[in-house]
């Protein structure tokens, strides 16, 4: 694993937790000299993690659409900022450029592009590690809903082994860099049946 996309919140959250976990990560992140790859925002945890990496002396490749760009949200200072169409684009270049996916807490956008990559895991579009960083147990509920989804007989349990859940920064770095996707398979004949 050389690079990790972060995905995050635009907002930094009601916790203190919330940034300083984006620090300890993006101080992780540089110590590992991983690569960072993110939304190319300077505000809220997207810009902690990326302010993090830069000042530990590592490299920030952001990837934003033009359509997004205010002032206010851009950060300048990347190591690359990569312009593109639309949220598509963003997506798709954010998934060629990385060897790996973290979701710090966020909102709808984070648990968007958390899905997604964990679908594409699934159906085997990639085969690279996804993870949270569940701070402060902010990514419980969702664990427990997933949990739902296997007992309710509409996913695989092995798709939970999609998912690698740490609440510690090193831990989760550790785990994405030994990281084996599950076997997966298409026999819809596993699934619980009524």
């Amino acid at each position: 694993m050389k690079r990790v996309c972060v995905f995050a919140g635009s907002n930094v959250g009601t916790s203190l937790e919330y940034e300083l976990a984006a620090v300890k990560l993006g101080q992780e992140i540089a110590s590992r000299k991983l690569e960072l790859v993110y939304g190319g925002s300077k505000i809220g945890l997207m810009g902690r993690i990326a302010d993090t990496v830069l000042q530990e002396g590592g490299t920030v490749i952001g990837v934003m659409p033009r359509n997004l760009f205010q002032g206010e949200m851009v950060h300048n200072g990347l190591s690359e900022l990569h312009e593109v169409d639309g949220m598509h684009e963003r997506k798709a270049l954010m998934t060629k450029l990385t060897d790996g996916y973290i979701a710090l807490p966020g909102g709808l956008g984070t648990y968007e592009e958390l899905f997604e990559v964990l679908s594409w895991s699934q159906i085997g579009i990639h085969k690279k590690p996804v993870g949270v960083l569940n701070v402060h147990g902010f990514y419980e509920p969702l664990v427990a809903m997933l949990k739902q989804t296997v007992e309710a007989g509409f996913m695989r349990e092995t798709n939970l082994g999609l998912l690698l859940v740490e609440s510690e920064a090193d831990k989760l770095l550790a785990r994405m860099a030994g990281y084996t996707p599950p076997i997966q398979t298409n026999k819809w004949s596993e699934m619980p049946q009524n």
